[in-house]
C-alpha cells in the first residue's frame, strides 16, 4: 500500500495489521493459523469433482493456504488463465452447486471465488466477522461504517456484510467507484 496510513484486515479476519506512523510500515497484530485435515479435504474435493464431472484439471486438485483457508480450483491450480476466465464468468455454474459444496465442507464458510473456484475460510471467518471484530476493537458502531463491495450475490465473499446491519455500497463496475463514493468523500 506504499506506506499509506491504513489498517489492513486479511483472510476474512485471520490477519490484521496496523500502520505504524513512526516506522511508516505495517505491524502485524494478528496472524491466526488453523489446522486443516488435508486428507479429508482432498477426499471430499475428489468426491465433488466426480459428482459434477470436474475430473479434467491441470496442476493440483486443491490449494491449501498457510492460514487454514482452502481453494477448490475446479480447473486445477495450473489451469490456463483464459480457461479460468471463460469457465463461469457469471458464476451461474458454481451457484447451482453451491449449497452442496457448502454442506460438504461444513467446517468452512464457502465462497464462490473468482471465475472458476470455491474459496473456503475456517468458521467463523468471513468479511462480516472481520469487520464486526474491527469495529468492536476500535469503538465503531455498525452504522458508522460504509462497506464497498462487488461480490454480494449468493455465495459471494461480500454477501455476509451485504445482508447485515452495516452500510453497504455495491459497486458492480470498478470504473464507477469514484462516482459511487462522491457523496461520502468531502
Amino acid at each position: 500500500m506504499d506506506h499509506f496510513p491504513i489498517d489492513i484486515i486479511g483472510n476474512y479476519g485471520l490477519q490484521f495489521a496496523k500502520y505504524d506512523p513512526a516506522s511508516k510500515d505495517l505491524i502485524m497484530i494478528r496472524d491466526e493459523i488453523f489446522p486443516c485435515d488435508r486428507t479429508s479435504v482432498e477426499k471430499r474435493v475428489t468426491q465433488m469433482r466426480e459428482k459434477y464431472g470436474f475430473t479434467d484439471f491441470k496442476g493440483d486438485s486443491v490449494e491449501f493456504h498457510a492460514s487454514g483457508c482452502v481453494t477448490f480450483p475446479i480447473l486445477g491450480t495450473k489451469a490456463d488463465l483464459a480457461d479460468k476466465l471463460s469457465f463461469d464468468p457469471d458464476r451461474s455454474k458454481r451457484r447451482r452447486i453451491y449449497d452442496d459444496i457448502a454442506r460438504t465442507f461444513d467446517e468452512y464458510i464457502v465462497f464462490v471465488g473468482g471465475s472458476s473456484s470455491f474459496d473456503m475460510a475456517p468458521r467463523p471467518f468471513n468479511k462480516y466477522y472481520a469487520l464486526d471484530l474491527y469495529c468492536k476493537e476500535n469503538g465503531y458502531k455498525h452504522d458508522e461504517v460504509i462497506f464497498v463491495g462487488d461480490d454480494y450475490g449468493p455465495g459471494g465473499n461480500d454477501e455476509a456484510v451485504y445482508n447485515s446491519g452495516f452500510g453497504f455500497l455495491p459497486v458492480d463496475d470498478y470504473r464507477q467507484l469514484a462516482d459511487r463514493l462522491k457523496e461520502y468523500i468531502q
